[in-house]
């Protein structure tokens, strides 16, 4: 075998602190207080975005005939006269989970199994704001696709029984977008540098990925294949694991075991608690850790808390990898900012001068929680999960639907979801298969904030355990390759590519 090349051959990009527009997602100070009332998220949500979505449906209606006016109180709609109201997008549901119901419930009765969908021809959609709540009704509401907690303009007319007849929707549209570059030399050297993602590695699951996860912590350390897959390799500066790297934890319900004092030790039953998830994945990141930097997020089967923002694992839990300043541990979901650098050490960016051109790429990322969530809501087809990855870079927010039906954080006095830059970036993680699409918009000439056009590079990331797909984007051209690691008995990665 040929030998590796050397890690300074590695090519090297640095995170940016975050800004204003790519917050981070970390609990602290007055965030952590669990005594306010979940209702506080949807005001400071339609606070937020209000004035966005006011101006976007101004700027698309100024020229319908009737010259609609907006009315600032979706309860002060005018009757039989064309007009456009803002609000959140509540949806009353008889198939949603109900929590009252699951207290009311005889006990004796278990309860029925989570539903794959909830959406049903006796939905009802309605727009709601500080003054109260009006139903809407029309072909345009069905076709907008919308799930409950979104912040949309609705142009149209009441009806003598006090429904709102709809004729458009207007969401926010993206949001502005920072300037990538950093130097604008057009005879400038460029590298293209690209990111790894890999999601739902599922150590310690009882079908385990042991094989698939070997070859790629070797692909990516560059100690397989010849000179031209180790000079490939050496361009991934870095891997991003978006959530599920363990498996839930099995426990037993035979109570001549667990009931047995003698074979406790530190709170767990020894019969059923195994280490060898931890190592193994201890292993695999000191491994990688050792050539690139590495993000790690939690997901729903991961040991941090289930409510979203999803606080960093415990470093402390994952060996010596823990001792690296390259390895991150992060909130799901979380903002990344990804500047280029040159050539240089693979624990380290470059500190040197370099002639080569920079930029900077704002990456948003999450475990895939809130994409299966809404996934529920929307009839499929002819919704799909790419198509709803699009509709919330549209809708300005990650996860409209908390915390009606998804676990979230009750926040006072901000929406952290509330999408204020579009990335360039979006993943999501834990997905049935891999899908992307590069999407954009033009600027709206005028628009204050909205001139500049946009572009987002929607990477869907499948579970590692079945497909063993490693997905990897280019930072420069936002272009997708995969790499797929296949034993015998794995499902095939397969995936959609819409560029």
């Amino acid at each position: 075998m040929e030998s590796a090349p050397p890690s300074s051959a590695r090519l090297v990009t640095s995170v940016l602190p975050p800004t204003d527009w790519t917050p981070s997602f970390s609990l602290g100070g007055v965030n952590k207080s669990y005594k306010h009332q979940y209702a506080n998220i949807y005001f400071v949500r339609l606070r937020l975005l209000r004035k966005e979505v006011e101006r976007r449906a101004q700027a698309r209606w100024k020229d319908v005939k009737g010259a609609p006016v907006l009315v600032p109180r979706v309860l002060d709609v005018l009757k039989s006269q064309l007009c456009y109201i803002v609000g959140t997008v509540y949806m009353d549901m008889p198939l949603k989970p109900n929590v009252l119901e699951d207290i009311g419930r005889d006990r004796s009765i278990p309860p029925p199994p989570p539903r794959e969908k909830i959406y049903s021809a006796d939905d009802i959609i309605s727009l709601e704001d500080e003054s109260g709540r009006i139903r809407l009704i029309g072909e345009p509401v069905e076709q907008a696709r919308l799930v409950t907690g979104v912040i949309v303009a609705a142009l149209g007319l009441e009806t003598p029984n006090g429904d709102f007849q709809v004729v458009d929707i207007c969401p926010a549209g993206l949001a502005p977008q920072s300037d990538t570059e950093l130097a604008d030399e057009d005879d400038m050297e460029v590298d293209d540098e690209w990111i790894g993602v890999v999601s739902g590695l599922d150590i310690g699951s009882s079908s385990p990925a042991d094989a698939p996860i070997q070859m790629l912590a070797e692909y990516l350390t560059g100690e397989v294949g010849g000179r031209e897959d180790q000079a490939s390799c050496a361009k991934i500066s870095r891997l991003i694991i978006a959530g599920n790297c363990l498996s839930p934890a099995a426990s037993t319900l035979d109570g001549d075991t667990v009931g047995d004092k003698k074979t406790r030790r530190y709170g767990h039953d020894n019969t059923s608690f195994s280490p060898h998830p931890i190592l193994n994945l201890s292993s695999f990141l000191l491994d990688v850790g050792s050539c690139m930097p590495i993000h790690l997020l939690p997901g729903d089967s991961d040991p941090t808390g289930a409510i979203l923002p999803q606080q960093p694992l415990p470093r402390a839990m994952l060996g010596a990898v823990s001792s690296y300043s390259t390895f991150s541990c992060e909130t799901n979901p979380t903002y990344l900012r990804i500047a280029s650098g040159s050539e240089g050490s693979s624990t380290a960016p470059s500190t040197s001068s370099s002639s080569k051109k920079q930029y900077t790429r704002t990456i948003l990322a999450n475990a895939g929680q809130p994409l299966s969530d809404m996934f529920k809501y929307l009839p499929t087809p002819p919704a799909t999960r790419l198509s709803i990855a699009e509709s919330t870079l549209r809708w300005r927010h990650i996860a409209p639907t908390a915390p009606d039906t998804l676990w979230c954080h009750p926040y006072f006095t901000t929406d952290p979801f509330v999408i204020q830059q579009t990335p360039d970036i979006y993943i999501v993680g834990c997905q049935p298969k891999f899908q992307t699409s590069l999407i954009s918009e033009r600027g709206i000439p005028g628009l204050k904030w909205e001139e500049a056009d946009k572009r987002c590079r929607i990477v869907l990331v499948p579970r590692f355990s079945e497909t063993g797909l490693l997905v990897l984007v280019n930072l420069r051209t936002l272009d997708v390759q995969t790499v797929q690691f296949d034993v015998e008995g794995m499902v095939s990665g397969g995936g959609e590519v819409d560029s």
